[in-house]
């Protein structure tokens, strides 16, 4: 059955309700409610969930469809709104201090982006405030309740997007605004999608950095009435449901979506009810209402390849218009033209090499973090490596870079990315001798949480071991550390190449180079993974496909369809 949806509302569904609201219900049998407009089914995790600390209903999806749609309208309509410039909203890329600045290029040239995509559930006009709902939140501090990280591979012949449920509880890194003001790095876990009130994207940025350790080249931002614009200039996107699903408690409470079994194209205030909804999808969970959001991005991004409507210059320019006013990006992306560029990388890579997945998470099992969840130790972390090592989430292994190699580049063909040198060429040629190097090694091998003793001496053997490679100017600090994995940190530009030829020296990836606020110059901080010997403790071998528990979805899979939880039938 195909069924086309435009602009629909059930009778009684105020935008006040067409979120999810605590308490369940009789239209959700088995269900308590959970944080922050997500709900844990009882049976799954063993006991009722305490009240809601609020009454924000939010946009579970956003920007990642949205995103790819308006970089490839930007692309498509380059000419008809160069005069947009001057429309485009822009906030600093990173607020931490621990910046691990732009990917780094591949040994054939070759540079990966990493794009963090951000849903605010901002309610700062009528149109957001209409759709959003929950008064009370009006004009209030925004949440970054859909934070997507979007990986385009070195080669550009694949794509990852990487989904972090909004119950994540992580720590915050400090973050300081441009104006100077500080958020000090909290003491103990905060949810994620809070981030953004620590300064702004900025701050989620740098907390993505923090945790998964992948250089975050951009940010794109985006709140509710641009996903109804959109999914109106597309002309309608195709979802799939397994049963008749109405999102809709007896007491009045979820999204309001309603569809009938199969398959239905819909757009508007209908599609922004499909991201919304957590009643009705699998269990009744925000993990569930993810998955829905990640069906829909794939659809959505194969209407707008075949879309031939997109192709009339006047609904072109009224879509980049919507989208412009509905997006902040970094300053990196202030000018059509970058957006433009960045497009035509991003159109690139075929439907049938994006990859969906959701960061693999627990339960927390902290006392009063009930149904809030957390990186799932290991398998959240073969994620984050798979995508900091370019290796494609699919399994396929990335296309020959021959073609696009630097010039006098090896061209080995499907060489895959792990075997790549992990520091870049250009930056050690550009290196000062070593001997004209300072550098200062701290002994950080007890790891971060504590579990074992730092290894006396540990700083004094690696300046040692730098000295006999020539590096004359080291000193072993006496200010120690905390590190799970060796890192080097530095402080200026000036000194990027520099902390390269460090690491070159030692054994030590390219990843493990990064810029900080917090040094004065180079410094090594030898971590618990290399407590002793000249090198630091290899890691096993990279995984070469995601791990199941991301429940990856392939953009070519039409066939996606969402499982209905009982007693939200018709």
């Amino acid at each position: 059955m195909r069924v086309r949806h435009s602009d629909v509302r059930e009778e009684g569904a105020s935008a006040q309700a067409d979120g999810e609201i605590p308490g369940g219900g009789a239209g959700a049998p088995g269900t308590v409610p959970g944080p922050r407009g997500g709900s844990r089914s009882a049976r799954r995790t063993g006991g009722a969930r305490p009240p809601r600390r609020g009454r924000r209903r939010v946009l579970r999806w956003v920007s990642s469809v949205l995103s790819l749609l308006i970089l490839g309208t930007a692309a498509a309509g380059y000419l008809y709104y160069r005069h947009l410039n001057g429309s485009i909203q822009t906030d600093a890329l990173n607020l931490g201090e621990n910046k691990l600045g732009g990917s780094k290029p591949n040994a054939f040239g070759q540079t990966p982006l990493n794009i963090l995509l951000i849903g605010s559930d901002a309610r700062n006009d009528a149109e957001n405030q209409a759709l959003g709902g929950a008064t009370d939140t009006f004009d209030g501090p925004p949440l970054a309740d859909v934070q997507m990280l979007l990986h385009l591979s070195a080669d550009r012949s694949n794509m990852s997007v990487v989904s972090m449920p909004r119950d994540t509880m992580l720590m915050m890194p400090k973050c300081t605004e441009p104006g100077g003001k500080v958020h000090p790095a909290s003491k103990g876990l905060v949810q994620t999608n809070e981030s953004i009130q620590r300064g702004g994207p900025g701050c989620t940025v740098a907390a993505w950095s923090e945790l998964t350790k992948i250089p975050i080249d951009h940010f794109m931002m985006i709140d509710f009435k641009g996903v109804v614009r959109m999914a109106d200039a597309i002309g309608g996107v195709p979802v799939c449901v397994e049963q008749n699903v109405h999102s809709r408690t007896r007491d009045g409470k979820g999204s309001g979506l309603k569809l009938p079994k199969g398959t239905s194209v819909i757009q508007g205030e209908t599609a922004l009810q499909w991201l919304r909804t957590r009643y009705g999808f699998e269990d009744g969970t925000d993990i569930g209402r993810t998955h829905a959001q990640h069906q829909y991005m794939n659809s959505m991004a194969r209407e707008f390849r075949k879309n031939a409507k997109l192709s009339n210059p006047v609904k072109l320019n009224s879509l980049a218009q919507a989208a412009i006013e509905a997006m902040v990006v970094d300053t990196g992306l202030n000018k059509i033209d970058k957006l433009f560029d960045l497009s035509m990388e991003l159109k690139k890579v075929p439907p049938g090499r994006i990859t969906m997945t959701t960061m693999p998470w627990i339960y927390s099992t902290k006392p009063g973090l009930d149904g809030r969840v957390e990186p799932k130790p290991g398998e959240a972390e073969d994620l984050f490596r798979m995508v900091r090592e370019d290796i494609a989430l699919d399994g396929q292994g990335s296309a020959s870079p021959a073609a696009s190699a630097t010039p006098g580049a090896p061209a080995s063909p499907s060489a895959p990315a792990q075997q790549q040198p992990t520091t870049s060429p250009t930056a050690a040629a550009t290196a000062a001798p070593p001997a004209k190097i300072a550098v200062t090694v701290r002994n950080s091998t007890g790891g971060k949480d504590g579990t074992e003793a730092k290894v006396k001496g540990r700083a004094s053997e690696v300046a040692a071991l730098l000295t006999g490679k020539g590096f004359t100017k080291v000193v072993a600090d006496t200010q120690t550390g905390a590190e799970d994995t060796s890192v080097i940190r530095y402080a200026t530009d000036a000194q990027a190449a520099d902390a390269a030829a460090v690491a070159t020296a030692l054994g030590l990836p390219a990843g493990s180079v990064q810029k900080s606020d917090q040094v004065a110059g180079i410094v090594v901080f030898v971590g618990k993974d290399w407590r002793t010997g000249g090198t630091p403790t290899p890691p096993p071998p990279a995984p070469t496909k995601a791990p199941d528990s991301a429940h990856a979805l392939n953009g070519d899979n039409d066939q996606a369809c969402m499982p209905i939880q009982p007693g939200f039938t018709w």
